[in-house]
C-alpha cells in the first residue's frame, strides 16, 4: 500500500515538474520575440523591405514592422506619440520636426540622397522632354503635396526655373503620384528616380537638369521613446553600413556629400 502511495506521489511530482519545465520553455521562447517598428519615407519601400528581411535573418526572433508614408505624415505621427523605434525621412526638414522636440537620439545621420524625375507612361506618348513641358495645358500632371519632401523639391525647381505648374492633384506621397501615372489617370508625375526604377516597365523616366537644384538628403535616427534602442541602433547601422549602401545604390539612391 505504502509503495503504491509513493509511486503515485512520484507520478504527480513528475507531472508537475514536466509542466513547470514546459511553461518555462514557452516563456523563454516568447521572451526573445521582439518587434522593431520603422517609420520610413514611401520612396524607401523596396529597399527597406529588403533590408528588413536581412535584419530578421540576422536577428532570430525579431520582426521588423514598417510604416511607409509621406515623411511629413510620419513626422506628425511620431510627434503625436505613435510608437516608433526608427525614423527615416526623405528630407532634413521633416526629420527636424521630430528632432527639434528632442525625440531623436543624438544627431540624425544622412545616409542617401535622391532627386526628382518625371514619370510618364511607357513610350512617353505625350512626348514630355523637359520640366517646362509639364506646364503644357494638354498634359495632365500630378505632384506631391507641398509639405511632402517630393512636393517641396518640386516647388524648389519651380522657383528656380520660373515654371508655374498646374497639377490636377497633389498626392500624400510619391507612391500615390506613381499610381496615378501607372493607372493612366495622369500623363506625368514628379517622383524620384528610385521610384521610376522600382516600377520599371510600368512607367518610363524623363530626366531634367533642373532636378539638381533640389537634391533631397535622407536622414535616419533612433526615436527617443523607443523601448528597443539597442536593436534600433543596429538597424540604423545596417542601413548606413556596407550592406545597406549596396542595396540603396542598386536602387538608384545617391551618396551623400562627404561620404
Amino acid at each position: 500500500m505504502l509503495g503504491a502511495v509513493i509511486a503515485g506521489l512520484g507520478l504527480v511530482l513528475a507531472a508537475c515538474g514536466g509542466g513547470s519545465a514546459g511553461s518555462d520553455a514557452a516563456e523563454g521562447s516568447g521572451a526573445s520575440d521582439q518587434t522593431l517598428t520603422v517609420f520610413a519615407a514611401a520612396s524607401l519601400t523596396e529597399t527597406f523591405t529588403e533590408l528588413g528581411k536581412r535584419f530578421e535573418t540576422d536577428h532570430p526572433g525579431v520582426t521588423v514592422r514598417f510604416n511607409f508614408a509621406g515623411s511629413s505624415n510620419l513626422a506628425q505621427q511620431i510627434v503625436s506619440g505613435a510608437p516608433a523605434d526608427v525614423f527615416a525621412s526623405a528630407n532634413t526638414k521633416q526629420m527636424g520636426v521630430v528632432a527639434d522636440k528632442a525625440m531623436i537620439v543624438g544627431e540624425p545621420q544622412v545616409f542617401v540622397t535622391n532627386r526628382l524625375q518625371i514619370a510618364v507612361a511607357p513610350g512617353n506618348p505625350k512626348g514630355v522632354a523637359s520640366f517646362a513641358d509639364l506646364a503644357e495645358p494638354e498634359t495632365t500632371l500630378v505632384v506631391c503635396a507641398p509639405q511632402v519632401p517630393c512636393g517641396s523639391a518640386t516647388q524648389k525647381v519651380e522657383q528656380a526655373t520660373g515654371v508655374d505648374l498646374k497639377p490636377v492633384s497633389e498626392e500624400p506621397d510619391v507612391r500615390s503620384v506613381l499610381g496615378k501615372v501607372i493607372s493612366g489617370n495622369a500623363d506625368a508625375g514628379l517622383v524620384y528616380v528610385t521610384d521610376v526604377a522600382a516600377e520599371k516597365g510600368k512607367v518610363d523616366g524623363v530626366n531634367f537638369p533642373e532636378a539638381e537644384k533640389a537634391i533631397n538628403d535622407y536622414p535616419i535616427g533612433v526615436v527617443t521613446s523607443s523601448k528597443n534602442q539597442e536593436l534600433a541602433t543596429q538597424f540604423v547601422e545596417l542601413v548606413r553600413g556596407e550592406v545597406g549602401a549596396k542595396v540603396l545604390e542598386t536602387a538608384g539612391f545617391g551618396t551623400p556629400a562627404g561620404s
